[in-house]
């Protein structure tokens, strides 16, 4: 167990993370992608800090910052690390009404051997050939001069929502909305990261998820109209709706 002062001064260190600005400037590519989208210009929009969202992604952070490759980052920012990781996939999920998402650290210890083999060329590409993806996957790369946080990943994925329709259950012609839908995936239950800087300063980041999603012919999230919860509160490490949810739109991985 960290020492009580040690937790504290983590915890500080993460609110000043969320809250902090996000720089422009980025690429990225997920599974659904066929080419990396264009360098996009992503703002905070709704991701804003969140007290409910935070307190439940750190009741299911058990073990974020223990990947197999995690030491050379230190015990603690290690943790904070991953914990704005989960943060950023949670608050994107709560907009949706899906429930929360738990840390693994067997998907982080893969995503920090992935991360790994990027460190020498920052290159945007995936740990699977295409078509042959065991995990979900997004990916990340911001160019050298900026210190990009997993925020910044996760808000710049996050930004594809605005290209997708529910109603046609596709992307806007010509856009990419693949990192979103896997974020807010209902079936996805669990996820892992890391985050590298490069060896030319620019930084790569991976998230990995399970089970995958951008399943073919299937939706990733319930319609609103579907069901109508009034609160979306803690309850320790769980998250529990108040209002409806019909039986087809229901499941639970606590």
């Amino acid at each position: 167990m960290r020492p009580l002062a040690a937790l504290l001064l983590s915890t500080v260190h993460i609110h000043w993370l969320l809250l902090a600005a996000t720089p422009p400037g980025v690429v990225s590519a997920s599974p659904a992608s066929s080419a990396p989208s264009a360098d996009r210009h992503p703002s905070p929009g709704p991701y804003g800090y969140n007290a409910t969202v935070y307190s439940v992604s750190a009741a299911r952070c058990v073990g974020c910052g223990n990947g197999d490759d995690a030491a050379p980052l230190g015990g603690l920012g290690a943790w904070a690390e991953a914990l704005e990781f989960l943060y950023y996939h949670n608050l994107v999920r709560m907009a949706r009404w899906e429930l929360p998402l738990a840390w693994s650290p067997r998907l982080e210890a893969y995503a920090r051997w992935w991360a790994s083999q990027r460190r020498g060329d920052c290159a945007l590409r995936h740990s699977f050939p295409e078509g042959q993806f065991a995990l979900g996957e997004n990916i990340f790369w911001g160019g050298a001069g900026a210190a990009w946080s997993p925020g910044d990943a996760v808000k710049d994925w996050a930004a594809e929502g605005v290209d997708y329709s529910y109603a046609a259950n596709a992307c806007a012609p010509g856009r990419d909305c693949g990192h979103y839908t896997q974020i807010v995936w209902r079936g996805t239950a669990s996820v892992g990261c890391a985050r590298v800087v490069c060896d030319d300063g620019g930084v790569f980041m991976t998230c990995n998820y399970y089970p995958p999603g951008n399943v073919v012919g299937q939706r990733p999230y319930c319609p609103q109209s579907a069901r109508t919860p009034t609160s979306y509160v803690p309850n320790g490490a769980r998250l529990v709706f108040r209002g409806t949810m019909p039986l087809s739109c229901s499941f639970s991985f606590f």
